[in-house]
């Protein structure tokens, strides 16, 4: 940047330190920006996975039929015997979503872990006022206390809890 020749020198000083702070700024502001798109790309991946896991046909179970007998089966009592197409899917144990306190930097990453659990496991819920009771189990403290507290006041107040899903 050109200044005019009677600038004084603590101002031009001041404005070449400002210029290369920017400059600074400016990398910095660069660099974080590469880290959030990279992790944008990482996390959008994740959930496409995962979309395709929750959306997918589930596999067809191939069994294998037995062979034909040519005599007879022995009049033996029948066998209780389980094959591979009666026993039935295990699922990954799902982690609870971590506590929250309220603060917004993180309302954003409980509200995510609260629906994939919900969406991942919906036969443990018979209905939406269990999904909305299990997610106060996690409001811990501070603001989130708070809210809870007000919403559970205004059931005792109105015979109606203010969330219905």
């Amino acid at each position: 940047m050109l200044l005019p020749a009677d600038t004084p020198p603590a101002i031009a000083n001041a404005l070449g330190y400002l210029q290369h702070h920017l400059q600074e700024l400016t990398k910095h502001q660069n660099a974080s920006e590469h880290v959030i798109n990279n992790t944008l790309v990482g996390l959008t991946a994740q959930l496409q996975q995962l979309t395709q896991l929750m959306t997918g046909p589930a596999p067809t179970p191939t069994v294998a039929l037995p062979p034909i007998p040519t005599s007879p089966p022995p009049v033996n009592p029948p066998s209780l015997v389980l094959s591979a197409s009666t026993k039935q899917r295990t699922r990954p144990k799902l982690p609870s979503p971590p506590d929250f306190f309220g603060e917004w930097t993180s309302s954003q990453v409980f509200f995510n872990s609260c629906t994939l659990y919900l969406r991942l496991a919906p036969e443990q819920f018979s209905c939406d006022e269990e999904k909305i009771f299990w997610t106060f189990v996690f409001l811990k403290d501070g603001r989130a206390t708070r809210w809870s507290e007000n919403l559970f006041c205004q059931e005792v107040d109105t015979s109606i809890f203010p969330i219905q899903s």
